[in-house]
């Protein structure tokens, strides 16, 4: 389970979408990561996080910022599948990738989701330069909130962690709901 400021485990996809290559975390280092978790029956997700992605995929240069949608499907599952996924993005006009969450083969719970300890969807995590976590915040979050976060972490200099300059950044924000998220009940686990 990685904590705030540790390195972001690599995401475990089986299927990507608006990208014609894989994308690997490694592969992003240098850029702010944003991570959008996120499953089409969530009303939270739609209403508020997926527009949210849109937005900072419009908003920020993709040099500097890149946006990833993660369909992590906890439940439902054989309403969300890859097809309908598909569709799905289509009819919303989600033009960032969208990596589909590698189930789990002996629970409900998908890998990438497991190995970020998300709590549900929507989830918000923002990676800095170096590929840290900086913020992992499960359901609604303001856009004012992750604007300035987002430019706090494209203000940091990208020091490597190992030299002798290198300081632990401190923690943004905090983990919270506000009850339009999608939880992870304890039997689905």
């Amino acid at each position: 389970m990685p904590n705030i400021n540790s390195v972001a485990p690599e995401l475990q996809v089986s299927q990507w979408l608006n990208t014609l290559r894989s994308i690997t975390l490694a592969d992003l280092r240098g850029r702010v990561v944003v991570l959008h978790a996120f499953q089409m029956l969530c009303p939270g997700c739609v209403s508020h996080g997926l527009p949210q992605a849109a937005a900072i995929h419009e908003t920020f240069p993709a040099a500097d910022v890149a946006v990833i949608g993660i369909h992590s499907v906890f439940e439902h599952h054989s309403a969300m599948t890859p097809v309908a996924l598909e569709a799905f993005l289509y009819e919303y006009r989600i033009r960032f990738p969208v990596a589909v969450d590698r189930p789990s083969t002996t629970g409900n719970i998908p890998h990438t989701m497991e190995a970020f300890n998300m709590r549900g969807t929507p989830t918000l995590i923002l990676l800095d330069r170096q590929g840290r976590i900086r913020l992992n915040h499960f359901g609604r979050i303001d856009d004012l909130r992750v604007g300035a976060t987002i430019g706090q972490l494209l203000s940091e200099t990208a020091i490597d962690p190992n030299s002798d300059q290198y300081q632990e950044p401190p923690a943004i924000g905090r983990d919270g709901c506000d009850g339009e998220e999608c939880a992870i009940s304890e039997n689905q686990r």
